[in-house]
């Protein structure tokens, strides 16, 4: 029996290798599978075997496009077009180039005897694991029209809820960025001017008001060196972000972002209900409850969310129910520990989840609309202060020579 040397992602979308003895090419393709990793090339004894190019390191495909290309997909499928052709028009009538290529390189494997599943796992940029597992049970079940139909919903509705805090965050970033742009202006260009015309009024030994020299001083700084505070922000940016790419980086930066006043109630709201969609998703369309748990931890966007789901998972491999964990978890609500035991009393997880999940979406919408009523007068009343502060601070060596004149 030959041995091969192999490369190929896991399930983590890493690349790695090894060697295996298999008795052809397709044995070790199917050997590889079954350890959920998906083959790149293989090599036996000298013998180069080609396989087609992994997408991973293309551009992600937006989640607009695949919402839309799932329903369509459910709906073709549903009215029982057959699976190539299916995929053959999607393709075609893609305008996401990208997006285009994924789906006809589907299209052939599909062709060619593959699995749909094992098609798209070929492609992590576009198709992540949470939907090559329900494209499997869809698969295994026979059902699936249904699972294509219920991920359009799921990714339907992760799109809403990133569509909403994103348009929520634009007006307060715009009064930011503009309450930024005006005060630099004034402080760089403006203030020197006035600076000039007051050393011209100020006598020998006679010094500016304080909350002037102030203002002065922080122009001149700025006006001198601009440069420089652009130069410290883009470091400290650059310093944040490296920072967060490393393991205790990422853990320490995402706890405080769930602590943080305000925001971080959001994002914990915001965090259980992409848990309680995606779990509720998966285990509806028939994937295992420990697979789900391990997918629905890598997808949670945040390392102390998936550390308490894999928690979860670990004690559900040791025979114990959901409840425990949930409750002992400082991050996930007693309400929510409470409604997922009775789920798991009456068999209706699924059903469970998914009214948690419609409870949470409701209640980040909520928390978006009083983020919103709280931060508008706090940023119209910050930026009113400064700028007033600025004209003020201006005005009172004119008001301290009328005063000099009107004594005299």
């Amino acid at each position: 029996m030959p041995t091969f040397v192999f490369k190929g992602r896991n399930r983590f979308n890493e690349m790695i290798s090894g060697e295996r003895m298999a008795p052809s090419r397709g044995a070790l393709e199917m050997m590889l599978r079954r350890e959920q990793i998906i083959l790149a090339s293989a090599r036996e004894k000298g013998k180069t075997i080609a396989l087609p190019k992994l997408s991973g390191g293309g551009k992600k495909v937006p989640d607009k496009d695949l919402a839309i290309f799932t329903r369509q997909f459910s709906i073709m499928i549903d009215a029982g077009l057959p699976l190539v052709q299916c995929l053959e028009l999607l393709g075609q009538q893609q305008e996401n180039k990208t997006f285009k290529s994924v789906l006809l390189q589907v299209r052939t494997d599909v062709e060619a005897g593959m699995t749909l599943s094992d098609s798209a796992a070929k492609h992590p940029k576009a198709f992540e694991a949470l939907y090559v597992n329900m494209l499997a049970a869809g698969e295994a079940a026979g059902i699936l029209d249904i699972v294509l139909q219920r991920l359009s919903v799921y990714i339907e509705k992760m799109v809403k809820l990133k569509s909403d805090v994103k348009s929520a965050m634009i007006y307060p970033v715009s009064v930011i960025v503009i309450s930024i742009g005006v005060i630099s202006v004034i402080m760089i260009w403006v203030i020197p001017s006035f600076r000039k015309i007051f050393e011209s009024m100020v006598g020998p030994g006679e010094a500016l008001p304080l909350p002037t020299e102030i203002v002065v001083a922080i122009s001149g700084f700025m006006a001198s060196y601009w440069w420089l505070i652009i130069l410290v922000a883009g470091a400290a940016v650059v310093a944040i972000k490296s920072y967060y790419k490393t393991d205790n980086g990422r853990r320490v930066l995402d706890s405080l972002m769930l602590k943080a006043p305000i925001l971080g109630d959001l994002m914990k709201k915001i965090a259980i209900a992409r848990f309680s969609r995606t779990l509720a998703t998966m285990l509806s369309s028939g994937v295992p409850i420990l697979e789900s748990l391990d997918i629905t931890a890598r997808t949670a966007g945040n390392v102390v969310i998936m550390e308490a789901v894999k928690k979860i998972r670990l004690a559900i491999e040791r025979g114990q129910t959901m409840f425990e964990p949930l409750k002992a978890s400082a991050i996930f609500p007693a309400m929510v520990a409470q409604m997922i035991g009775v789920g798991e009393q009456t068999g209706a997880m699924d059903a469970m989840l998914s009214k948690i999940a419609d409870f949470y979406e409701q209640e980040v919408d909520t928390a978006v609309k009083s983020m919103l009523t709280m931060l508008e007068p706090a940023m119209i009343g910050f930026l009113g202060i400064t700028i007033g502060s600025i004209v003020i601070a201006m005005y009172l060596p004119l008001f301290k020579l009328i005063s000099k004149l009107a004594s005299h």
